[in-house]
């Protein structure tokens, strides 16, 4: 059917109105109650800047926490908050808006407030905690600007309740796709569903984050193990320890604007997630029709009236603003995304919730394994994988954690009828329903965001056990690679397994290079000479990259150029690299194969004047002072780490930047390897440096040990902290 044009109505703010020049207005009373919080706080800096946070109350250690991460990085806070609460439009204009539609239809602010004003005493503390260091820095440093929020409401952190650098599930509903409802463009979003290929037109985008759980039998101390390795865009948390006299004693990576620990460990266990494929958001294809006026949807053979709600939104023009109002329409699966062959979809989702931010809170409290299960059966984490491991030697892993129970007759990955309570979901998966492993004979857990079925060897979860949409992911390069180089592991110490997951073997390589050899072998002798060099450098290459490796370059510039060969998956299937892979290496012509190399060769040559480039000549480490611009004119770091595209655990994610040379932008972030022993043992890493300062000593100090896998020693315990303290203070 064709939609009739829905409701936007638009008003217009005053010419000449700054939309930077708002104040904070801070009470007598709000001031003294941030001044007796700051005086209850200590925060001791170490000698790489980490800040260590210490109070007497779970509730001041939020406020010191809060107040390091505006120190750090306020920037990052607002622009979080910005994006959950649905108002980055107000900031950067007319480009942002339909993303900010979507986040206001996925999550309304009245039910993060009615979940505030119900939380028990002693959450609310928290979150009175969270916003009063933000408003205490802001007082504090009246000299930063904030884009939009100049006072920042308790309600925000249930806004923001998953630290995942992807954590909104849309159903895959782009923004453009939404606007093309509301703005009633069209309603043929037909090709909604074709899925991401393996490769798109960014150079290299995301492939996830890695997670290993080692059990005492094959550590060299005989104390369970964790590694914890996500792929992020740079920069992307701070590194923090958490300490209070009500049992929080935690270390690890907090997402800007957080205040639980994302990535990290405690005194008895540690917990790494990595981005999960479960099913845990549906579209539902709803049959709708305009009666006297108002808009009806076809349920179990009746019609029930399509609900609405007024969406305000404010949009950036210059220095003046504009507000635009959009009416959002809703059936009770949930808000109407978008339409497609007439049908209107409407997402049924939990991107938000009181218990997401719950149990973000509890694990980082966690004391066993049996409270670390019990705060995930509060089955509200809706895009996480989790590997764990703890001081009593357990290791365990679960394949996501919030998992609604459907009838198997449907194809989930698609658009479900939303005309039949058939397709309701029933429930949800129980926390042992879900996919998991717990302690392992094999003695080793890994997740890299492919299989579960393969984490484990031979102690991996039976597939046939469990239904199709409780694990769709097929296999990845760095699947292998980890199951590889962890399945004959023994007598791992902290470095031994730094080593592992530093590892810098593309797997990838051993179904693509074969290939191509022979594709060469069979070539006209006139391509056998042209490529002769080349191909002898990459036959001769042992498949890990280096700095000094001619042949490293020349095998990813031509493997990238194979991977955009490979075309769109099938909805759900985009995990399904390995199999994709063998796949369009059955069907690609070999002449086809050389080409690729040949174009490699020639790209090479115009952009550097030769083909012969060592990899850590192209590929550089700089942190801009601005964050953004990069120059091959500024002193940068040669770095032997590629896209874990090609299956090699760390991942280095870069492209030229109005640049000849490459530079980093996404990949390793915060890593960290952790022995559970009677006493804590952990090294860490981060990008550059934990200061965004560039003044500061602390921006890019960590860079060298970064790009080597030097990892800098935690200091977990007070003493060890004020051995190495840098700088000790009050907010």
């Amino acid at each position: 059917m064709v939609l009739k044009k829905l409701p936007v109505l638009f008003w217009f703010c005053a010419i000449g109105i700054n939309l930077n020049a708002q104040a904070q207005r801070v009470s007598a009373k709000e001031i003294a109650r941030y001044k007796q919080q700051a005086a209850a706080v200590t925060i001791i800096r170490d000698n790489y800047g980490v800040p260590h946070i210490y109070a007497k109350t779970d509730a001041s250690v939020v406020f010191g926490l809060m107040y390091t991460q505006c120190e750090d990085n306020f920037k990052g806070i607002e622009r979080n908050y910005l994006y959950q609460l649905g108002r980055q439009s107000e900031a950067d204009g007319e480009g942002r808006l339909f993303e900010d539609v979507q986040l206001q239809m996925i999550a309304d602010s009245a039910g993060a407030i009615k979940d505030y004003n119900q939380s028990p005493p002693y959450f609310k503390k928290l979150m009175n905690a969270f916003a009063d260091g933000i408003n205490y820095y802001l007082y504090k440093h009246p000299e930063v600007k904030p884009l939009v929020f100049t006072h920042y409401k308790p309600w925000y952190a249930l806004m923001f309740t998953d630290g995942s650098v992807a954590a909104t599930e849309t159903g895959g509903i782009s923004p453009a796709q939404t606007q093309a409802f509301y703005n009633n463009e069209t309603d043929n979003t037909g090709a909604l569903y074709r899925s991401r290929p393996v490769i798109n037109n960014v150079p290299e985008r995301e492939t996830g984050s890695n997670g290993f759980a080692i059990s005492p039998s094959r550590t060299a101390s005989g104390h369970a193990m964790l590694y914890i390795n996500p792929h992020v865009p740079f920069y992307f948390r701070s590194e923090v320890g958490l300490n209070s006299g009500e049992g929080l004693h935690a270390y690890g990576a907090v997402t800007w604007g957080q205040f639980f620990i994302y990535q990290g460990f405690n005194q008895h266990c540690g917990w790494m997630h990595t981005s999960s494929y479960a099913d845990v958001g549906d579209l539902y294809a709803e049959k709708v029709s305009r009666l006297n006026g108002q808009w009806f949807y076809e349920y179990d053979g009746k019609l029930k009236p399509v609900t609405s709600r007024r969406l305000k939104l404010k949009v950036k023009r210059g220095d003046s603003c504009t507000t635009r109002y959009i009416t959002a329409y809703y059936t009770h699966h949930g808000p109407v995304m978008a339409a497609m062959d007439g049908r209107w979809l409407a997402l049924k989702h939990y991107n938000r919730s009181y218990n997401a931010l719950l149990e973000s809170w509890l694990i980082t409290k966690a004391g066993s394994f049996a409270e670390y299960k019990k705060a995930m059966g509060l089955l509200a984490n809706t895009s996480n994988n989790t590997v764990y491991a703890d001081d009593k030697g357990n290791t365990a892993f679960w394949y996501g954690n919030f998992l609604p129970k459907r009838d198997t007759a449907y194809n989930w990955a698609l658009p479900v009828d939303g005309t039949t309570s058939a397709t309701e979901w029933r429930g949800l998966h129980s926390i042992d329903e879900i996919v998991h492993v717990y302690n392992p004979a094999t003695g080793f857990i890994q997740n890299c965001n492919s299989t579960p079925f393969t984490s484990s060897g031979k102690s991996s979860p039976n597939k046939a056990k469990y239904l199709v949409y409780m694990a769709p992911d097929g296999e990845n390069y760095r699947g292998l690679n980890a199951i590889s180089l962890l399945s004959n592991a023994k007598n791992l110490t902290l470095d031994g397994l730094i080593a592992k997951g530093y590892d810098k073997y593309l797997a990838a390589f051993d179904d693509l290079l074969p290939s191509l050899f022979s594709a060469y072998k069979s070539a006209p002798d006139s391509i056998k000479r042209k490529l002769a060099e080349p191909v002898a450098l990459l036959q001769a290459w042992d498949k890990r990259t280096a700095v000094s490796s001619v042949a490293t370059t020349l095998a990813v510039e031509w493997g990238m150029l194979m991977f955009r060969a490979i075309g769109p998956a099938k909805p759900g299937e985009s995990s399904y690299q390995v199999q994709r892979v063998r796949q369009m290496l059955q069907t690609l012509p070999a002449a086809k194969q050389l080409e690729f190399l040949e174009t490699a060769l020639q790209n090479l040559q115009k952009q550097f004047g030769t083909w012969k480039m060592t990899w850590g000549d192209i590929n550089r480490y700089q942190r801009p002072a601005d964050g953004v611009t990069f120059s091959d004119a500024q002193p940068s770091l040669p770095v032997g780490l590629t896209s874990s595209l090609f299956g090699q655990l760390p991942s280095y994610q870069s492209r030229t930047m109005g640049t000849i040379k490459r530079y980093g932008y996404s990949g390793n972030s915060f890593i960290a390897a952790v022995e559970f022993g009677p006493r804590l043992k952990a090294k860490t890493i981060i990008t550059g440096g934990q200061s965004f300062n560039p003044a500061s000593p602390h921006f890019a100090d960590q860079a060298k040990g970064y790009i080597d896998g030097d990892f800098k020693t935690v200091l977990f315990y007070k003493e060890d902290v004020l051995k190495h303290a840098e700088r000790t203070y009050h907010p």
